[in-house]
């Protein structure tokens, strides 16, 4: 079977809480088009309201024709690396983690929106052929599209269940995105572990 993958992440531009990718592969037919039609016209996640995510991202769960796998790196990985490189090393996790989960084999249509590549961009020219990275790929192919909304959603619960363990911040309203709220918050109680550094102001220590 053929098939055609979308690659997205979210939280890029968090204060808190990991970068998430999502690598989603639709069944299609020779010409490249999904053969599941309910999903050709996908709108990607920033357009949907959270209940609406919920829905496709169950529908797309539990589809047939439809795999997927997320990867994540958190804050003191995007320390390390840079947010940029970070995002790229987890789109590379989710892309292999669907490749063998599903026993890919050959060339591959794989697009990933934005900034994305898979690991860095000498070596996706090289190790993968068939990736393009395309402006705004989650409004023109319903394959990012999909990737957008399974990582929008896997984020967004993972931030309502690090509330539970940090309830000072608020994970749960903002999920770790700059409010005026969350702003407030780290000023009275510190940054946690969950927060990234660099995003915040110089000299910023984590609070125990």
């Amino acid at each position: 079977m053929k098939w055609v993958v979308g690659i997205d992440e979210v939280g890029r531009g968090a204060l808190a809480g990991p970068v998430m990718v999502a690598a989603v592969a639709f069944a299609a037919d020779r010409n490249g088009h999904i053969i599941p039609r309910e999903f050709r016209g996908l709108k990607d996640s920033k357009r949907l309201s959270p209940a609406a995510r919920e829905r496709w991202a169950r529908k797309l769960r539990n589809h047939l024709h439809v795999r997927f796998a997320i990867a994540r790196v958190y804050p003191r990985g995007i320390e390390r690396m840079n947010i940029s490189a970070a995002a790229n090393r987890a789109a590379k996790r989710a892309f292999d983690r669907l490749r063998t989960a599903n026993g890919f084999s050959g060339k591959i249509t794989i697009r990933l929106d934005g900034g994305l590549f898979l690991g860095d961009r000498e070596r996706e020219r090289h190790e993968f052929p068939g990736a393009q990275t395309v402006i705004k790929a989650d409004e023109r192919f319903p394959e990012v599209a999909a990737a957008s909304i399974i990582a929008k959603v896997a984020r967004d619960r993972f931030m309502v269940r690090l509330a539970a363990r940090f309830p000072a911040y608020g994970f749960e309203a903002h999920k770790g995105y700059g409010t005026a709220a969350h702003r407030r918050a780290i000023d009275s109680a510190g940054p946690c572990v969950m927060h990234r550094l660099t995003f915040l102001k110089n000299g910023a220590t984590i609070h125990t």
